[in-house]
């Protein structure tokens, strides 16, 4: 199998500057692939640095040691050495990120938000604006609030928004952070099926899923935080 990406020997703490400089570690050694075709799941309890290590993967937190080498355009690139205007470059092309909060600019329609990502990689609007419609019929949110920007939505409205947004383009890699934590039966077994898709299409995919039986259904192999995790300080 052909991993998409590596993390190697990785380590992260943080520096609480308004507590006298206190450090407090996170993981340290941390090690594993994904292959394409295939979810890994990140497991272990809440605090053991799960989120952490999937903000470092997508470049939002800074990497203390070791490596975050994704394929980009066929050649490895270490997210932590990565210029900024790289990490951008990887962002637009080879990884994309479902959060568990939807943030967008105010006054932008839900269209146009699932859209955008298509849009900023060239894609004719028109067609993005298509995708975007299929993907919002199929996570069942009411056509009516398609015109409406999300910030008033419920939180499983938006979330359906974030999924939509998130798997509209065909990133090699993508990163799920509790995709299915706000939403009902139904729209769970939809985003199941859409990852099931994305992995036959070689798509490779990291997550975080505390929903046992979504993470049964779509794990094919889990890695345990715990075995990375720092004791942090009293």
């Amino acid at each position: 199998m052909s991993a998409l990406l590596t993390v190697r020997d990785v380590a992260k703490s943080f520096t609480m500057h308004l507590r006298d400089g206190i450090i407090l570690p996170v993981v340290s050694g941390v090690a594993f692939e994904v292959n394409a075709g295939e979810c890994v799941v990140l497991g272990g309890p809440s605090g053991a640095g799960k989120s952490s290590l999937l903000k470092m993967v997508y470049g939002n937190y800074g990497v203390d040691q070791g490596s975050i080498s994704l394929i980009h355009h066929g050649q490895p690139v270490d997210l932590a050495t990565a210029s900024p205007r790289t990490v951008l470059e990887l962002r637009r092309d080879t990884i994309g990120y479902v959060s568990q909060f939807l943030r967008t600019v105010p006054r932008v329609t839900t269209l146009d938000v699932v859209a955008e990502p298509l849009v900023s990689r060239g894609v004719e609007r028109d067609e993005a604006t298509a995708k975007a419609r299929d993907l919002l019929a199929r996570l069942n949110l009411p056509e009516r609030l398609w015109a409406l920007p999300p910030a008033t939505f419920s939180g499983g409205e938006q979330q359906r928004v974030n999924i939509a947004r998130g798997f509209i383009t065909d990133h090699p890699v993508l990163l799920l952070d509790e995709p299915t934590a706000s939403l009902d039966a139904i729209n769970r077994a939809v985003v199941v099926q859409m990852i099931a898709e994305k992995k036959s299409a070689g798509t490779a995919l990291l997550g975080i899923f505390h929903d046992e039986e979504v993470r049964a259904e779509v794990a094919d192999r889990i890695v345990d935080v715990t075995s990375f995790a720092v004791r942090k300080a009293a």
